[in-house]
């Protein structure tokens, strides 16, 4: 399926963010989840510029690095450290204004200022994966952006990851 997406930068994030949940579902309805996580990852940087957004998929006892959009990525984030790991630990959205201030916080790009990261949750309540969002600008993410990514990635969530089996 071939779809063509555009976004105005100078709109409000919220209409930004309305578009994306009308052509989400469409967009991510191939079975394959790498595909449907490489484009979720390129409408969300079409849609708001963000210096980095990616995956990271929970295998084992760490994060392992999924589709992305931006500068090359640490492969594998080992649990405990980073915004990464504190959203998969704690089940949450994890919204960092200033991430030289986010103790423990995984550097992957120098770049990068603050950051969110969302889990992708299995219908029992189990994070398979986080989608990893990072600006270069200090306070690139607002509480909207944080409840408007979680809300859209739910709604999404069984198109977003491989159920473990097991």
């Amino acid at each position: 399926m071939s779809m063509a997406s555009s976004f105005d930068s100078k709109s409000p994030r919220s209409d930004r963010y309305d578009q994306l949940e009308l052509q989400c579902p469409a967009l991510l309805s191939d079975e394959d989840v790498v595909a449907n996580q490489a484009n979720l990852t390129a409408i969300l940087k079409e849609a708001f510029g963000w210096h980095w957004v990616g995956f990271y998929r929970v295998l084992k006892e760490e994060l392992v690095l999924g589709p992305f959009q931006g500068p090359v990525a640490c492969t594998r984030l080992s649990k405990g450290r980073g915004v990464c790991a504190k959203a998969w630990e704690t089940n949450s959205a994890v919204l960092v204004p200033d991430v030289d201030a986010f103790p423990g916080h995984v550097a992957c790009s120098p770049l990068s200022r603050s950051e969110l990261v969302v889990p992708i949750r299995d219908p029992k309540g189990g994070v398979q994966a986080v989608l990893d969002l990072d600006s270069a600008e200090l306070n690139g993410f607002e509480d909207e952006d944080a409840i408007r990514v979680q809300r859209l990635v739910d709604q999404n969530a069984d198109r977003l990851y491989t159920p473990t089996h097991g």
